[in-house]
């Protein structure tokens, strides 16, 4: 069997510096060589499964330092490891290991295994090449599609995080996603690999602001990698002018919008940080990076920035043919650390992956994958997001994207979270209702965001109706509002071309 560097530079790191930290967990310390021990004993009960080569072991992704020693000892192994969010339904998560074609499913905390009924994979040789991590996307839109990566991919990620971020000893990395979610590549694994330290998020903690600035200021954490509803928490708690974290160096926000007036206060909680807005997707891993000037924080947002190295990145508009210079399309793109399918998928299914665009250059990577993300290039090169393909609808004849509306409601000082919905609408074929948390204090109401909606949108793209809300909205475990626990959403009296004129608070 051959081991990969995922394995092997933990390895060296319990070799070299046993008694270093490896991970802070719940306020308690575990050092390498600790870290080293529970993978020791999360091997004897792989081994007590009797897997054949190749076949996938289900862990479900509590954060834990057992669950991560679990995970390393399937890399140890060479065996497969399928991460499923722990809050999955038992009939969902069934599916999903059956999917997977999981015998078995190890909860990393109870000591035990149990079966998880599907027939095991055939067996094949273990290499750089081969499945290591099977993450899951979100399943917003159904049951969750299984994400696997090759140890290749993930230990090329690694090594340009390593050196992008400042990732060897030395170095506190903040973990606040959920261990299933691909930005654990960069602040578990990769961390891992090149020797720093994990500061483990407590989720049942992760909305608390005050716990977060006293984790990243006890542990001098020196990288910082989260979604912008993190950031939000840290400068609400942080005061103003208040707390600061000096001890951080990197800070990135990933995965949804910033709203600027959070941006803006970045750098009197974080004095001595360089900031940075990250683009990826599950499937792909990070493929954008653009560093934000901390002296001139824009106005207008951030682009997504100049493509990783490796990363190829294609517009394409609405008929398919690509968009050579200023224009406006779906994203696709082909990068290092990509996955080369869906596991397990309906091969009735669309499939984003795809061939290379027609007229690539001669060297070009051979698969893309189609992001569902609109973006327009402008006359600098640089691309912005503009929404997702998926949430474009047509509002009286005239296309709207639901996220761009999203993000200007954001942009007001006295909202703290929005969510935009498309209702059918038999006059107007959609009309939009918003759903909306402000700020503590805030006196702002329906009329005057729509006021504010109207500065920056077209008529059809303000919302019919506003729902205003003083409690925070349902989140996703990755930190994005969860749409579907919003409820059902009533088509507003009056729709059409009067919606307009209306306004609902309920």
């Amino acid at each position: 069997m051959k081991l990969t560097r995922l394995w092997t530079s933990f390895a060296q790191q319990v070799d070299a510096r046993p008694d270093a930290t490896a991970l802070v967990a719940k306020g308690g310390h575990v050092s390498y060589g600790e870290l080293a021990d529970l993978v020791a004993d999360a091997s004897h009960r792989l081994d007590r499964l009797g897997t054949t080569g190749g076949e996938p072991v289900g862990v479900p992704a509590t954060k834990t330092p057992r669950t991560i020693a679990l995970v390393l000892a399937c890399l140890r192994r060479g065996v497969p490891v399928v991460l499923p969010s722990p809050t999955l339904p038992a009939a969902s998560l069934q599916r999903l290991l059956d999917r997977a074609g999981c015998r078995h499913v190890i909860h990393a905390d109870d000591g035990g295994s149990a079966p998880a009924g599907a027939a095991p994979a055939p067996a094949t040789p273990h290499g750089p090449d081969d499945i290591a991590f099977v993450l899951t996307t979100s399943g917003s839109t159904g049951l969750p599609k299984l994400v696997p990566l090759s140890a290749g991919a993930v230990e090329r990620f690694a090594d340009w995080a390593a050196v992008q971020f400042d990732l060897g000893p030395g170095a506190a990395t903040l973990n606040y996603a959920p261990l299933n979610f691909d930005l654990c590549f960069l602040d578990v694994w990769a961390t891992l690999h090149h020797g720093g330290t994990v500061v483990l998020v407590d989720p049942a903690a992760a909305t608390n602001g005050r716990h977060l600035l006293d984790a990243i200021d006890d542990n001098a954490v020196t990288v910082v990698q989260t979604v912008p509803m993190t950031y939000q928490l840290l400068v609400d708690a942080a005061g103003d002018p208040g707390r600061k974290l000096p001890s951080v160096r990197h800070a990135m926000f990933t995965g949804d919008h910033m709203p600027t007036r959070y941006l803006a206060r970045l750098p009197e909680v974080f004095p001595d940080s360089r900031f940075y807005n990250i683009y990826g997707c599950t499937e792909t891993n990070d493929s954008f990076l653009h560093e934000v000037d901390r002296n001139a924080i824009p106005a207008d947002g951030v682009p997504l920035g100049t493509p990783l190295p490796g990363v190829e990145a294609v517009v394409l508009d609405d008929a398919g043919a690509v968009v050579t210079g200023p224009g406006r399309g779906e994203l696709i793109v082909a990068t290092p650390f990509q996955a080369a399918r869906y596991l397990g998928a309906d091969p009735q299914a669309p499939n984003p992956f795809v061939d290379a665009p027609v007229g690539r250059p001669p060297g070009s990577a051979a698969r893309f994958y189609r992001t569902g993300d609109i973006v327009r290039r402008d006359g600098d090169g640089l691309l912005r997001l503009e929404g997702r393909n998926d949430h474009q609808v047509k509002v009286r004849g005239t296309r709207v994207n639901t996220s761009a509306v999203e993000q200007v409601l954001l942009d007001h000082d006295e909202v703290a979270e929005a969510v935009v919905i498309a209702v059918p609408d038999p006059v107007a074929g959609h009309v939009l209702h918003a759903v909306l948390r402000r700020v503590p204090g805030a006196a702002v109401g329906a009329l005057g965001l729509r006021q504010h909606c109207a500065q920056h949108l077209p008529t059809a793209a303000i919302p019919s109706t506003l729902r205003l809300s003083e409690a925070p909205l349902p989140r996703t475990s990755t930190g994005k509002v969860d749409r579907q626990s919003l409820g059902p959403i009533q088509r507003p009296p009056h729709s059409g071309a009067a919606a307009t004129r209306k306004e609902s608070i309920r």
